[in-house]
């Protein structure tokens, strides 16, 4: 069955700046394509767009899962994503934040999962700590276990790295293989490590 994101003549632009033009990328099953560009090009706002969260100038993205071409409600459902503007509740525990979560996105929530999803991101043993108290790289972290927790088709990340070490960065190969083998990556990055996933780019001048 088919399985892909199109992107089909797709153009933004903020008053009398346009930020990218006309864009035409079909991202196929089982593939990372990668968003290329310098700091202002509009990486984050097309991953933005990817995602519904904001609206385009111009052109529109359709998802098609299993031969069928999803809803707006029916995208979100399928998009994981890892993000510098994602919020965390500081004030509440590993597992309060993915039940809260869980509850956002009317999905049944049982410690035994939130449990699983902290242990493949390296935060075992930490799920009743308060996220307030975490540092930077163990936040960081946490937005991929926010991101996996309903098992996503579609995985989002806007520079996937930021603040993880060596073993955080290693992490992030994984999750990246493991969604490879079963869905869609797309990613926003300058990172040339990170540019050597892709098997298709698109450079934003």
């Amino acid at each position: 069955m088919l399985n892909q994101v199109e992107v089909k003549h797709l153009s933004k632009a903020y008053s009398y700046r346009k930020l990218f033009t006309d864009i035409n990328v079909i991202v196929p099953d089982r593939s990372v394509f990668v968003v290329l560009g310098h700091n202002g090009a509009g990486k984050t706002t097309f991953l933005r767009i990817l995602c519904g969260l904001i609206p385009a100038t111009s052109g529109e993205v359709l998802f098609t899962l299993d031969g069928k071409s999803l809803s707006p409600r029916e995208k979100r459902a399928q998009i994981g994503l890892v993000s510098p503007d994602l919020e965390l509740y500081g004030e509440l525990t590993a597992v309060e934040n993915l039940e809260f979560f869980s509850g956002v996105r009317g999905l049944p929530f049982t410690l035994d999962r939130a449990r699983e999803i902290l242990e493949m991101v390296g935060l075992k043993g930490r799920g009743n700590d308060y996220v307030g108290t975490y540092s930077s790289g163990m936040k960081q972290r946490m937005k991929y276990a926010y991101a996996l927790l309903h098992d996503p088709y579609i995985l989002v990340l806007d520079e996937p790295t930021t603040n993880l070490d060596e073993k955080g960065v290693a992490l992030v190969d994984s999750v990246i293989r493991r969604q490879r083998e079963k869905g869609i990556v797309i990613m926003a990055t300058n990172e040339p490590r990170e540019v050597s996933y892709a098997d298709k780019t698109l450079s934003l001048a």
